[in-house]
């Protein structure tokens, strides 16, 4: 699948990016990446909503194989073959793709960490106590003279 190619046939869903992903492209919308078009085809993000549509139509997840074993990809299905002659049926499922590559970042989302210095558990906090000794010792060590300076009194009118 070329560029042009998957351009025409994301048209009626709306305006896609294409970036070089592997041995084809990602496609995203929006800054959120729902499609990869590989050698094998089309593979469109799934989540626990979408994914009985795709068994429905008997469509398998992404997989590849490793010197050792097959990995499946359960968060990529394969669009139905059926789709590539139906553009608008296929702007409905891209929809559902993003929707489902949206709620997956939605739960990827970082939680919010302590607040600095701020830590919950008694091992988090007698490391940040270690680690704050250690930081004022080098500075105490900093801003003591060292042997070569004290050795040298600065005495009026002297350079």
């Amino acid at each position: 699948m070329d560029r042009e190619f998957l351009t025409d046939l994301f048209a009626d869903f709306g305006p896609v990016t294409l970036r070089r992903m592997f041995s084809g492209y990602g496609i995203s919308a929006d800054g959120t990446n729902f499609a990869l078009a590989l050698r094998a085809g089309l593979y469109f993000r799934a989540d626990e909503q979408t994914i009985p549509q795709f068994e429905a139509e008997g469509s398998k997840p992404f997989q590849y194989q490793t010197s050792s074993k097959t990995v499946t990809v359960n968060s990529y299905w394969q669009l139905p073959a059926r789709l590539f002659d139906d553009v608008e049926e296929l702007a409905v499922w891209a929809r559902s793709a993003l929707g489902a590559a949206q709620r997956a970042a939605l739960r990827k989302r970082p939680r919010k960490r302590a607040a600095a210095g701020k830590s919950t558990t008694p091992a988090k906090k007698a490391a940040a106590k270690k680690s704050a000794g250690k930081k004022a010792a080098a500075r105490k060590a900093a801003a003591k003279p060292s042997k070569a300076q004290k050795g040298r009194v600065k005495r009026k009118g002297s350079p």
